[in-house]
């Protein structure tokens, strides 16, 4: 966006139905900021084949493959079952799938709105922002760009910081 001040009602942004796996590009409302998050114009964002293509395929797996994919979600869905019974708990497990996902979680843009103290508007900054054109990301979760660093390389930030996080937690050693 060349005027960060033009912000629309009305944006895109890719939704996943995970009741059957298809994806869409849809016009929802423009998100509005508020204190301690930052409203970003999205530049770049990273689609992550691994995990958008699980989360395809997942949407795409019956009700049975589903529940063997998230045994800890299956036990939510038994003890629902013991307080509300079988139909009503059926139903809000099919409402929960037909609820549209955002997609994406790597995102590099320029702020329109800061509710942050250090970020001001037109700053370049990295987020966990989805894929949609207007994003809005605590502030915790964004960095300022380098000048050094381009759009497209900033927005797998993310996913690096994901991968780094992985061999923490490993801790790897020699031999």
């Amino acid at each position: 966006r060349d005027d960060l001040r033009d912000i629309k009602n009305i944006m895109k942004q890719i939704l996943q139905n995970l009741s059957n796996g298809e994806t869409s590009l849809v016009d929802v409302p423009c998100p509005k900021n508020k204190s301690g998050h930052l409203l970003i114009a999205s530049q770049q964002t990273v689609v992550s084949a691994g995990t958008e293509r699980m989360l395809v395929d997942f949407g795409k797996a019956n009700l049975i493959d589903k529940a063997r994919q998230q045994p800890d979600k299956v036990k939510m869905v038994l003890e629902k079952v013991k307080t509300d019974g079988i139909q009503p708990t059926l139903e809000a497990v099919r409402s929960k799938l037909d609820q549209p996902l955002p997609l994406g979680y790597c995102n590099a843009g320029r702020v329109l709105e800061s509710g942050v103290p250090g970020f001001e508007v037109g700053d370049r900054v990295v987020s966990n922002g989805n894929h949609a054109e207007v994003v809005r990301v605590p502030g915790n979760l964004c960095a300022r760009i380098p000048d050094s660093v381009d759009d497209e390389s900033a927005a797998f930030t993310v996913l690096g910081a994901i991968a780094l996080q992985g061999i923490r937690l490993i801790q790897p050693t020699l031999g």
